[in-house]
């Protein structure tokens, strides 16, 4: 039994800041990479940001680079999200993605939270 839950969504001003957290709990054996996404209405889901284990490698969106900022403690095992100088074009649900295994030389499964709403006004 796996759980992702993000927190840390809410309402801010543009130019505004907030940070987002992902924690996973339950079976996990391994972590192999956690990354955020974002879906605003009508559109796809979309990759806002990555880090893989170890917290050394890190992929952003360009619309992001600069702005954001994605880090791990894997003590905790918790991913986050950094959001500054917010436009209202982030607007959108975030959503937790986590790639994993659940016991040695197991497959790797994705697990996805339940997404956190991200609204960024004028």
């Amino acid at each position: 039994q796996v759980q992702v839950v993000e927190s840390g969504g809410g309402l801010v001003q543009a130019g505004g800041s907030l940070r987002l957290s992902c924690v996973v709990s339950g079976s996990v054996f391994s972590v192999t990479s956690m990354g955020w996404y974002h879906q605003a209405p009508g559109k796809q889901r979309e990759l806002v940001a990555s880090i893989t284990s170890g917290g050394g490698v890190t992929n952003y969106a360009d619309s992001v680079k600069g702005r954001f900022a994605i880090s791990r403690d894997n003590a905790k095992n918790t991913v986050y999200l950094q959001m500054n100088s917010l436009k209202p074009d982030d607007t959108a649900v975030y959503f937790c993605n986590v790639q994993l295994t659940t016991r040695y030389a197991g497959p790797t499964y994705s697990y996805w939270g339940q997404g956190t709403q991200v609204t960024v006004s004028s």
